[in-house]
Parts: C-alpha cells; structure tokens; sequence
C-alpha cells in the first residue's frame, strides 16, 4: 500500500474495509486522548490563577504556551515525519508528550508557574507531531469513499475525551477552599503523571501493533507556478481557523472564572467545571448529527448558520446574567462543532498540488488558540468577564463572513487532489 505526499491512499475498497480494525481502534483512541489532554486546560487555567494570584492575561499563559507550539512545530512536524515515517513519527510524538506530562512532577514540587509553562509546551510539541502523523491512517485505513465517515468518528472521539476531561480534571485538581499553596501545586500531580505514564503506555502499544507503512509517492500532475498563497480562499480560510479556534478555546478557558462571577451567582470552580464538560459535550453530541447534515447541506450554508447563532449566543452572554447567559455559553460547544470540518474543506478546494502546502499553513493557523485568549484576558482583566467576550463575538462574526464571501475562491487550478482534513482541536 502506497501514499502519495497529499495522503491519496492507492488500495482496493475491498481489500482496505476490515482489514485494519484492531488499527483504526488505536488511532481513534489517539485522537480520544488529544481531546483529554487539551480540554483539561480549561481546568488548569482557574487553577493556576487561584494558586498563583495571577491575572487573566498570565493565567491564559496555560493556552498559549499549549497552542504556541502547534504555530512552532506544524511545519517541522511534516518535515520530520517525512524523514522517519508516520509510525515512527506517533511513537516519537507519544514519548514527546509523556515527558511533557511528566514534567508537571517537578513542577510541583518546584511550584513554579514557568516550568507548568514549559511541560504545557512539550505536550503541545508531542501534539502538532502526532496530529501531524496520525491524520494520514484515518483515510489510509480503510475505503477511502468512507474517509469522511472515520473522519467523524475520530472528531466524536476527540471531543469526547474533551468531554470527559474536565468533570475528571476537577474532581482531582479543585480542592477544598482553605487549601494551603503546596496542596494546591500537589493536586496536579497526579492525574498529570497517570496520564503521562498512559502516554509513554501508548508509544509501547503502538511500536507493538501492526501499522502498514505508508510511503509517499511522487506528484502525478503537472507542476504548477506560483503558491497557496495566490488563492483568495485559503487566505481568508487561515484567518477562518485561527478565529474559530480562538474562540473555541478561549470560550472554554473561561467558563469557570464566567460563572464565578457575582452577577452568575458565584458558581464554585468544581460546579463550573461540569459546564465546560457539557460545552465540550455539545461539539460531540453536534460533530455526529453533522456527519448526517452534512451529507444533505452544503459547507458554507452549514457554517453560515452555526456561526450566525454563535453570534447570537455570545451577544447573550455579553447583554444578559443568570441562566439564560450561562446556557448561552455553553451552547458555543454545539456551533464549534462543524467549524473545523466546514472552513477545513472550503479552504484547500481548488488548490491542486498545493493543498499539502495549504494543509500545513491551515494547522499552524490553530495558534489562534494561544493568540486570542490572551487579548481576551487582557480584556477581562480591564473591563470584566462580560464585556471580554466581544473578542469572540469578532471571532464568529468572522467566520459566519468566510461562510458568506470569504471562501469564494479568487484563483482556480486544474489538478485537485481530495484531501481528507485533519480532525480539529
């Protein structure tokens, strides 16, 4: 079985369908874990901020040293896959993350807010890497007129480690009010070091299994001149990524400190936290009713609709108290949900043989996910929770314009190549 560079897998649908069951379960279960770990951030940032008196701006330091590194090593990732294969490249990429994971025991220990930072960081490195191996099995796999449908289940899987992560990180890290400064630091370190040793469990698990080698094929089209660049979609589709990760993160990262406020009751954080878990919980109920909509919709009629009600949800949440802007909030989870599976594919069509290139500099573009949660931090810090979240309300706004005009393509080429997307944040 071959690969060519764009991950066009070149085998028989017969052959390929239950061929690699014990396989695909692996690489879904990947994607379950990039879920956990990233939604357990959410929790982290509340944490830190009570633990080490911070700031909103300093606390979201958490995202963006988390997300920093996609921006930093999506590129370098593609490079060193291609020089030690794609199994290799997952095996590196786990041991990556467990020494990153590992990395919160010292800190701990230490209790320094710059070493959380920096283990925040390496886990981030082993995630663009894995991100970068791993999406390539979920089309390789299998028939490929069904890559869509593994697609899915992969997001479904994501957003359920998501899902889990925070009622399990809260229950572990929240402890009781009066807790002295070492007992807060110490509350981390268990479930970080569980699933750092999980982590480096998975390597061994995926140097053990089966995976056939996927080998990159040279280009069958004509070269063409010029760049990704030149085309007005992928442009506009970069900002479209940015944003809507910015938002998705930035919406999670402060639900907690949201409803703690006094005018939303001054929910407690181990309360708060089973709302990020129903935030996430909504993008997963949502990913798997937008496998079936999607198939009857077209992209930018779905992505214009999820984005005009996240609009409205975050003007909610701005203008209102209580109830009816906590739900608001949370409900962002369902209008993420087939953010990334729209903007993704709306992005590289028409782009031939630059659309690997395009892939790259579409997933260096989850940086918004370290950028806007620090302006909106600063936002909070200055003028309050509520008014803040006019920095997601620009976010959607954005990408409900993408959805209208922005994915308008401005230049054509013969040649596409059909690229499964990778699975989102």
């Amino acid at each position: 079985m071959a690969i060519s560079s764009h991950g066009e897998v070149r085998t028989s649908a017969a052959a390929a369908e239950g061929k690699y069951t014990v396989q695909l379960a692996l690489i879904v279960a990947l994607f379950g874990g990039i879920g956990f770990i990233t939604a357990m951030n959410d929790v982290l940032v509340p944490h830190f901020k009570d633990l080490f008196q911070l700031t909103n701006v300093k606390a979201l330091l958490v995202q963006f040293a988390f997300f920093g590194a996609y921006f930093l090593l999506a590129i370098p990732s593609g490079k060193i896959v291609g020089r030690i294969g794609y199994r290799n490249g997952m095996i590196a990429a786990m041991a990556v993350i467990g020494c990153g994971l590992m990395l919160f025991l010292p800190a701990s220990l230490l209790i320094t807010y710059p070493l959380f930072l920096f283990a925040l960081f390496v886990v981030g490195c082993g995630l663009a890497l894995l991100q970068v191996a791993v999406n390539p099995y979920i089309s390789a796999l299998g028939d490929p007129s069904k890559a869509a449908s593994r697609l899915n289940l992969a997001g479904g899987l994501n957003s359920l480690g998501g899902t889990l992560a925070p009622h399990v990180g809260a229950m572990f890290i929240f402890v009781a009010a009066g807790a002295t400064t070492a007992e807060l630091a110490r509350s981390v370190r268990m479930p970080y070091v569980v699933l750092g040793l999980m982590a480096f469990a998975m390597a061994l698990v995926v140097r053990l299994v089966h995976l056939p080698e996927l080998i990159p094929q040279a280009e069958a089209h004509e070269k063409l001149q010029g760049s990704a660049w030149d085309f007005r979609q992928l442009r506009f589709g970069m900002l479209g990524i940015f944003f809507y990760v910015g938002a998705e993160v930035t919406v999670g990262s402060l639900i907690i400190n949201y409803l703690g406020q006094p005018s939303m009751g001054s929910m407690p954080h181990l309360q708060a936290a089973k709302y990020v878990s129903l935030y996430w919980g909504g993008a997963m109920v949502a990913r798997f009713i937008g496998f079936v909509a999607l198939r009857h919709v077209k992209q930018s009629h779905a992505l214009a609709f999820v984005s005009a009600f996240g609009v409205l949800a975050i003007t909610l949440a701005i203008l209102g108290h209580g109830s009816p802007a906590m739900w608001a909030v949370v409900s962002c989870g369902l209008y993420n949900s087939v953010m990334w599976p729209c903007i993704f594919p709306m992005s590289i069509e028409g782009l031939g043989k630059y659309t690997s290139q395009a892939s790259g500099l579409l997933v260096m573009m989850i940086v918004g996910g370290a950028v806007v949660p620090e302006i909106q931090g600063w936002v909070a810090d200055h003028y309050g929770y509520q008014p803040s979240f006019l920095v997601v309300l620009v976010c959607y706004a954005y990408v409900l314009f993408f959805a209208l005009n922005g994915h308008k393509p401005g230049k054509s080429s013969e040649g596409l190549v059909e690229v499964a997307p990778p699975v989102g944040v």
